[in-house]
């Protein structure tokens, strides 16, 4: 298949997360199956193992995106928008099948990062435009709670696919924590992230279990971290990928304070290590880990301190959590989220604009 992916960010982007490396294996994968793959995305972008394009800034791309499907050759056979809130519409300017990749629904963060009049259009878009304009595509999404975040908006059940994060098996048996505790942030730090929620839990559970946080991550929240003045925390900024799995290994679990994600790739990557996570019964999150047995969610604040001291207290209770973390990553591969992505893909080709009418089993 000639598969068209857009995408605002390319892994490349200084607030690449999660959903852009996402795009970057299932596109790595599926490439490596034959097919003939090309990422358009806003500047900058990286070089990689299919073809890469940049189409404009952080708008424009959008805009740009009809003119620039009209002036290719050859047409792809199907196309895949990713939706970070704003996405695309190719099914309003061209015809064939359309994929749209949803990871989660971005209502709490148009208001974090828009005047009111802009996140109030890119609210109604999302909750009233993009649903209309896909009613006869295929929905992609990495969890069941996103899966029902769109049906609420009126997308067909039927029509929504969950092809979930896979992960890097780390076949070695997990290296022991370090001595001195260490506990994990990697994140994104923007305001969804809630990084400073967990620095003002730390202010409270740090007398109790010693130790230092660690934050490993960029973004526009970290004046206002640093500000906090919260003893023993290490703001690294940006680290290398050998640099995370070192940190990932030597820390006593991952602490994760999101107020919502669309799966939460970090956390199945600490559990490649055999590392449990702390975090909140958020969507995403909630489906990511599995309370009480791949680590444990809180419902406030409160409870969320409590939980950290418990945890960090009781070795064992983060053992046996971390144990169960590492078996499940281990049934996530990224093989088999690309398998299951292919297969959308093809489905959505056969059954042309329609995008398909019998829900098929594609969940992993």
């Amino acid at each position: 298949m000639r598969v068209l992916i857009q995408s605002w960010r390319d892994v490349a982007h200084p607030l690449a997360g999660g959903s852009e490396e996402y795009v970057d294996r299932i596109a790595e994968g599926l490439a490596e199956r034959g097919h003939d793959v090309t990422l358009v995305v806003a500047r900058p972008a990286a070089q990689h193992t299919y073809r890469v394009a940049t189409n404009g800034g952080r708008f424009t791309h959008y805009l740009r995106a009809p003119l620039r499907y009209l002036r290719g050759r050859p047409r792809p056979d199907v196309v895949v928008d990713v939706a970070n809130g704003m996405t695309y519409y190719s099914p309003l300017w061209r015809r064939g099948p359309s994929v749209i990749l949803v990871h989660h629904i971005h209502e709490l963060q148009w208001r974090q990062w828009f005047a009111p009049l802009l996140a109030a259009l890119g609210s109604f878009l999302e909750r009233r435009v993009t649903p209309f304009a896909y009613r006869h595509c295929i929905f992609v999404t990495v969890s069941e709670s996103t899966r029902d975040a769109l049906v609420a908006l009126g997308v067909d059940a039927a029509r929504i696919r969950i092809v979930r994060n896979g992960v890097d098996v780390v076949d070695a048996e997990p290296a022991p924590p370090s001595p001195e505790p260490t506990f994990l942030i990697l994140a994104r730090l923007v305001p969804h992230k809630r990084v400073d929620l967990a620095v003002e839990a730390w202010r409270e559970v740090q007398s109790e279990t010693g130790g230092t946080l660690v934050i490993a991550g960029q973004g526009p929240e970290v004046d206002r971290i640093r500000a906090l003045g919260v003893d023993r925390v290490e703001l690294l900024g940006w680290v290398d990928e050998a640099q995370k799995q070192k940190l990932l290994g030597d820390c006593r679990f991952l602490v994760h304070p999101s107020e919502l994600e669309g799966w939460g790739l970090v956390i199945m990557e600490a559990a490649a290590h055999g590392r449990p996570t702390l975090g909140f019964r958020v969507p995403g999150v909630r489906d990511s880990v599995v309370d009480g047995t791949t680590g444990l969610l809180a419902d406030d604040f409160d409870e969320f301190v409590r939980l950290w001291i418990r945890m960090a207290q009781n070795p064992s209770l983060s053992a046996e959590l971390g144990c169960a973390a590492r078996a499940r990553a281990r049934e996530l591969p990224w093989d088999r989220s690309v398998d299951a992505f292919e297969a959308v893909l093809e489905e959505a080709v056969r059954s042309g604009r329609v995008g398909g009418t019998t829900r098929e089993d594609h969940e992993l």
